[in-house]
C-alpha cells in the first residue's frame, strides 16, 4: 500500500508539471500564429471603390496560371501589359472592373479563367508641399486629408515662411483655382472653412 501511494504521488506530480507546459506550449503556437497573421496582413486594403490610377502597383493573380499571375505597374497611358492580351486598360477603375476585363480577355483562350486584381501599391494619388518649410516634396494622400495633416508631412516652416499667406493650387475642370489658407488662424479654429480637403495633384505652396 505505501508503495502504491508513493506511485500515486509521484503521478499526480507529473501530471501537474507536463499539462502547464502543454498548455504554455500551446499559447505560444497561437502567439506564433498571431504574430504570422499579422505580418502577412496587407499594409493597405484594397477597397472596392478605389480608382486606379497612373504609377499604382497591381497584383494579377490568375488561378492555376502561374505564367499569367504577376505584378505589373500601371504605365503613364493608363494601361498594363498582361501576356496573351498585351495592352489592358486599367485606370479609372475599380479592382473588381478590371478583374472582370481580363476574365473576359482571357475566355479566348481558356475556360472559366479566374481572376483576382489586388492594388499592392498606390502611388497615384499624391499632393505636393512646396516653397519654406524643412521638407518639401511629393506625399501619398490619406483619406480625408487635410492641409494641416499635409503640412505635418513636411516638417517646420523656415524662418522666412509666411504662415498667413499659405496657399492650394488646385486644377478644376482645366482651371487653377488658389485656395487660401491662414496657418495661425487653422490651428486655433479660427476659419475651419480653411482647412479643406485636399484632392489628388494638389500643391501647397508655403510662401
Amino acid at each position: 500500500m505505501k508503495s502504491l501511494g508513493c506511485f500515486l504521488m509521484a503521478w499526480l506530480s507529473l501530471t501537474l508539471v507536463v499539462r502547464p507546459a502543454q498548455a504554455q506550449e500551446k499559447m505560444a503556437s497561437n502567439n506564433a500564429t498571431l504574430s504570422v497573421a499579422r505580418a502577412v496582413a496587407p499594409a493597405q486594403p484594397d477597397s472596392n471603390d478605389y480608382k486606379i490610377g497612373a504609377q499604382d502597383v497591381l497584383r494579377i493573380d490568375v488561378w492555376k496560371e502561374d505564367q499569367l499571375t504577376r505584378t505589373v505597374p500601371v504605365r503613364p497611358d493608363g494601361k498594363i501589359s498582361l501576356p496573351l492580351l498585351n495592352d489592358v486598360q486599367a485606370t479609372g477603375l475599380t479592382s473588381m472592373q478590371l478583374a472582370s476585363v481580363i476574365m473576359d480577355g482571357l475566355r479566348k483562350y481558356m475556360n472559366n479563367p479566374q481572376v483576382t486584381v489586388t492594388v499592392a501599391e498606390i502611388n497615384s494619388r499624391r499632393i505636393y508641399v512646396t516653397g519654406e518649410v524643412s521638407r518639401p516634396g511629393n506625399f501619398s494622400l490619406l483619406p480625408n486629408m487635410t492641409v494641416l495633416q499635409a503640412l505635418s508631412n513636411a516638417g517646420s516652416f523656415t524662418q522666412f515662411a509666411r504662415s498667413k499667406k499659405i496657399y492650394v493650387l488646385r486644377n478644376e475642370s482645366g482651371k487653377q483655382t488658389k485656395i487660401p489658407f491662414n496657418y495661425s488662424e487653422a490651428i486655433s479654429g479660427k476659419h475651419p472653412e480653411q482647412n479643406v480637403l485636399l484632392r489628388p495633384g494638389d500643391v501647397i505652396v508655403v510662401p
